[in-house]
Formats: C-alpha cells, structure tokens, sequence
C-alpha cells in the first residue's frame, strides 16, 4: 500500500487503510503473508483518514482526521463494520483547527484522537456527547503529550521533528496498554485501570523503529506483539514480539527478612545496569522477513 496511513489487527488478519482512497473508503484485509484478501468497502467520501482502530467485536474505526492545511470546520470518525455498513460521526475541536494522525478507542467505546503539533505538545481530546450521526459534537481537550526528541534514525523530515510528532496510535485487545508513534519511535502507557488520560500522563516505555521513511501505522496483535508500518509499496511490516508486557507494572515481591549475621554469605557481584534493558527481539510472520527490533525499555521523564 503506498499511501498506508492506519493499521490493525485481529491475530489471523492485517487491516490497513490509506489516507488516499479516491473517494470511497477502503479498508484493505490481508493475510499474514501481506497479501490482500478483501477489501471493505464504505460508501461515504472521507477528506484524510489518517488512523485505523479495532474495537473487540471486530468494529473498525477510520479516524479521517488529517488537516495538512488547518482548513476543516468538522473532522470525522467513521465506524465502519465488518460488512462495510457504516456510521459517520463529525466532531469539532474547542480551540482552532488541528492535524490530526493518531486515534485510540478505549474499553467502554469513547474515541481519543491526538494530534500532531510541530510546536509544543501533542493534545488529546474526547467527545464531550456520545457521538450522533446528524449533528457535530464537540471535543474537549482531556490531555497533552510531550515527547523528546531522540537520535533514532527515519522519518520525512530534517531536524528532530520526526522524533516528536505524533503519528499513529493503538491499543492491546483489552485495553491493558496503549501506545503512540512518532516517524521513529514507539512509546507504551500501561493503562491499570482503563483510564486512557491517566496513562497519557504517566512515563512510558520507548521502542525504537529505526529506519522507517515514513513510519505512520501501529498496532498490536493480540498476543502483544508490535507492529509497525511506513508508507511506500514494499515496505515491510516490523513486529516487535512481547512488546506489551514491557509496558506493564512489575509483579510485587514479597520481602523477606535477612538471615542473622552467622549466616549471611557474599553475594556475587550484580554487573547488570538498572536503568537499561537490551531485548533483542525478531519475528517471522507467514513467509515475510520482519526487521530485528531492539527494545530498549527505558522509563524516562516526558517535558512538561
């Protein structure tokens, strides 16, 4: 897919669309070789879809949310089934017109879309209403993500932009963990309690994707696995295999008093370093090569 743009996934199938679709709205179905097998197809015209989410009983969100010139009264949520048939939501923001690439969609069904800023932080915003197919609702801005800037090579664009725009977003099957994207780097909230704002304010975990030319899509398989995805035919689908679980919390230990002096021994010296942790970790997916992802899973302090 040249244009790809959002990505999901249900563990036997990749869904994907792309933010050109000459209006219609397509989303493409393949198999775990890449190759499609279908394609749903929603009768409604989107201007930029930008995102792709998957709610559990297999409901596709189409965030056509992408605003390049700051020119849209409305945005749109497109909740497209299975069989195509289609719901179209338009919203508005409170304060302006914004870009917008990144879409999450919590356990109870509430959207968050997060934008993509070059000054200043990514903002997320809600629906203050359920959604209504015949009037616009208003958003509310719930939150903001800061991002530092990084080395990790890719991405469009020169400087460190393209480690600090926001440029896709997802969510595990349970809502246990979700992530966002810049062009370069992946970064994973734990979400304990199903509070998408809570997380977003929380240190996340940061998985560098090196190398992507135009890293936009994310997703996870339900077994946790990372997927990530650049625009440009030909380019490969990177899995980073257990990635969810390096977002989630340690397991509590129980504490046990010391023996009495008599009885304590040397302990080995402990040459580990606590702040960093290398997972070199690879995936082979239905015949087509992944690239090796090093995770590193470095907890670390967001900019206000």
């Amino acid at each position: 897919m040249q244009e790809l743009s959002g990505l999901t996934s249900n563990g036997s199938e990749f869904f994907a669309v792309s933010d050109s679709d000459n209006g219609t709205l397509r989303i493409q179905v393949m198999g775990r070789d890449c190759v499609v097998k279908r394609t749903i197809t929603a009768p409604v015209d989107p201007y930029d879809v930008e995102d792709l989410a998957m709610t559990p009983d297999g409901t596709l969100w189409a965030s056509d949310t992408g605003d390049n010139n700051k020119s849209r009264s409305t945005v749109a949520l497109h909740k497209v089934s299975p069989s195509g048939a289609v719901e179209r939501f338009r919203v508005t923001y409170p304060d302006g017109k914004h870009d917008a690439e990144a879409l999450l969609v919590d356990k109870s069904g509430t959207p968050y879309i997060i934008t993509k800023e070059p000054l200043g932080s990514a903002l997320v915003y809600r629906p203050t209403a359920p959604l209504r197919t015949d009037i616009s609702v208003p958003l509310e801005q719930v939150g903001r993500v800061s991002l530092s800037s990084t080395d990790t090579p890719g991405g469009p664009l020169e400087g460190t932009l393209d480690s600090r725009l926001v440029t896709g977003a997802a969510s595990t099957a349970d809502g246990s963990v979700i992530a966002l994207r810049t062009y370069t780097d992946a970064y994973l909230y734990p979400v304990p309690d199903g509070d998408v704002v809570k997380a977003l304010s929380g240190d996340p975990v940061r998985v560098p994707l090196p190398n992507e030319p135009q890293g936009e899509a994310i997703a996870f398989d339900p077994d946790g696995t990372l997927l990530s995805a650049s625009e440009g035919a030909g380019t490969p689908i990177r899995a980073v295999a257990g990635a969810a679980a390096l977002a989630q919390p340690p397991a509590p230990t129980t504490t046990t008093p010391p023996p009495p002096a008599d009885e304590q021994q040397a302990a080995p010296a402990d040459s580990s370093n606590g702040s960093w942790q290398n997972w070199p970790l690879a995936l082979s997916l239905g015949g087509l090569v992944l690239v090796v992802a090093l995770v590193i899973g470095l907890r670390f302090r967001r900019r206000a």
